[in-house]
C-alpha cells in the first residue's frame, strides 16, 4: 500500500529488454534506499513493483507483459527520471490517499498551462474512466496523489505548487506525454455499486 505522497525523483540506469518481458533497474537517492529487501514493494511512477535484485542504492525490477502494456515504463530509456514511493509502514502518516499501485490506465497531456506562480495540467481520459474522476476527487498520477481541479467530457485538470514540480517528474512535463493513472478505489465502488443497482432497477 502507498501514500500517493512521492518521496522524490530515481534514474534509469538500465533496462534489458525480451519478448514481453523487461529488466529495469534504478538508482534511488542514497538516503532512501536504506533496509532494501528482495520481495520488498516500490511504486515507480505509481505502479506497484518487486524488489528483485538490489546493490546498494541501484534496485532492479522484473516487468511482464500486463505491467508494459498498461502503464508507461516500457517507454523508460536509461538517463530517464521517475517518481518513486517506498511502501508505506504501520505508523507512517497518510498525506495524500491510500494507493495500491496498480495502474488503470495510461492519460495524455493534453496542454500545459504556466500562469504567475502556477502550473495546470490538462489530461485527456477515456470516457471509460471519466466516470470515476470528480472535481475535488483524488487520483494519482505517476504515483503522486492529486486533487482534480476542473473536468470536462474528454477529461480533467490539476494544479501543482512548486514543491510537487520540484521533487517530481512532473516538472519536466511535456504536452504529448503519458502518464499513469490510478482512480480512487472508493470513488469506483460507489460508482460501480451504484451502476448495477440502477441496472438491476431498470431489468425489474
Amino acid at each position: 500500500m502507498f501514500t500517493g505522497i512521492v518521496q522524490g525523483k530515481a534514474s534509469v540506469i538500465a533496462q534489458e529488454r525480451s519478448d514481453q518481458f523487461m529488466r529495469l533497474t534504478l538508482e534511488l537517492p542514497a538516503h532512501r534506499a536504506d533496509n532494501l529487501q528482495l520481495g520488498a514493494s516500490i511504486a515507480v511512477n505509481g505502479t506497484c513493483l518487486t524488489v528483485t535484485a538490489f546493490d546498494g542504492n541501484q534496485v532492479s525490477f522484473d516487468l511482464i507483459m500486463e505491467t508494459l502494456k498498461v502503464t508507461n515504463l516500457g517507454q523508460l530509456s536509461p538517463g530517464d527520471e521517475v517518481n518513486f514511493e517506498r511502501a508505506a509502514r504501520f505508523g507512517d502518516e497518510i498525506g495524500g490517499h491510500l494507493l495500491s499501485g496498480h495502474v488503470h490506465t495510461q492519460v495524455s497531456i493534453s496542454r500545459i498551462e504556466r500562469p504567475e506562480n502556477n502550473c495546470v495540467l490538462w489530461f485527456d481520459v477515456a470516457e471509460e474512466w471519466m466516470k470515476y474522476v470528480f472535481p475535488k476527487g483524488f487520483v494519482a498520477l505517476n504515483g503522486c496523489s492529486l486533487t482534480v481541479g476542473e473536468t470536462t467530457d474528454q477529461g480533467f485538470n490539476v494544479y501543482l505548487i512548486p514543491e510537487t514540480l520540484s521533487l517530481t517528474v512532473f516538472g519536466e512535463a511535456a504536452e504529448g506525454q503519458m502518464v499513469n493513472l490510478e482512480i480512487d478505489a472508493h470513488t469506483q465502488a460507489v460508482v460501480d455499486s451504484v451502476d448495477r443497482y440502477m441496472a438491476t432497477k431498470a431489468r425489474a
